[in-house]
């Protein structure tokens, strides 16, 4: 059987489909993912699970009949998660939903499931760890290198370098890529246990892994927008082909 791939909606939007609601009913939120988070994880041969952010009481039940997990990219987390004050140019957050996201991410890690983080993702994995984030990215390295393009997602916009022996290196088998970039927040104090794996020329850190789990990576750029180029394809196939080899327990009585 393919694996199942849970793969998070970071993003709640107020819906406006009049058909959905009675005639004068405010908008409903609406969970919000890019088609091509699951395009990419079946390209990969996994099945991916949309996972709606449910009471935290419900995510180990959840989370128990997955094979690995993608953690997807979306809007700013909420500071007071690593407690920090929120800067000036924070967008705009969703507290509770970042809550589920690191629940998810904890047990997760404690059934030892593959996780790949991707941009927002790779910031919710390190909070998730303990770790801190810089708020606002061009406060700390200037603008030299745009972390948040104009081009289009599939435009290359920047170098980085991946530290070798890593398993990023592994798995992309390369020491220097390009990317895409749409950010401007990022990883600053490591969670506990992570590594990082790459860095941007300004010393952004790009990608993170915990040396210690057999697949837990996470990129900060938008990965799932460049399969059609095989270093950012492997990092998909690399957690299904984990997840496939993960062996599910029953679940409890």
């Amino acid at each position: 059987m393919k694996p199942l791939i849970g793969v998070t909606t970071s993003e709640l939007r107020p819906g406006e489909l009049t058909t959905l609601r009675r005639h004068g009913e405010p908008p409903h939120a609406e969970m919000a993912l890019g088609i091509t988070y699951a395009r990419a994880v079946e390209a990969a041969g996994g099945v991916p699970v949309v996972m709606p952010p449910l009471e935290l009481a419900a995510i180990p039940a959840l989370v128990a009949r997955l094979d690995g997990l993608l953690l997807s990219g979306g809007p700013d987390l909420a500071p007071a998660a690593y407690d920090a004050r929120p800067h000036a140019e924070l967008g705009s957050t969703e507290p509770r939903l970042d809550a589920f996201e690191y629940a998810v991410v904890r047990e997760a890690l404690r059934l030892e499931l593959p996780i790949l983080g991707v941009c927002r993702g790779a910031q919710a994995l390190n909070v998730a760890y303990g770790g801190t984030l810089h708020q606002h990215l061009p406060d700390v390295v200037g603008d030299a290198i745009v972390h948040r393009q104009s081009e289009e997602g599939a435009s290359l916009t920047h170098l980085v370098d991946i530290a070798a022996g890593t398993r990023l290196e592994h798995v992309v088998a390369s020491t220097r890529l390009r990317v895409n970039s749409f950010h401007h927040q990022a990883v600053d104090r490591l969670g506990a246990g992570l590594r990082v794996s790459a860095r941007a020329p300004d010393g952004t850190i790009e990608a993170i892994e915990d040396p210690a789990q057999p697949f837990v990576l996470a990129v900060q750029w938008h990965a799932e927008m460049l399969v059609h180029l095989s270093a950012h394809r492997a990092l998909f196939d690399g957690l299904v082909a984990a997840a496939a080899g993960v062996v599910r327990l029953p679940l409890a009585a």
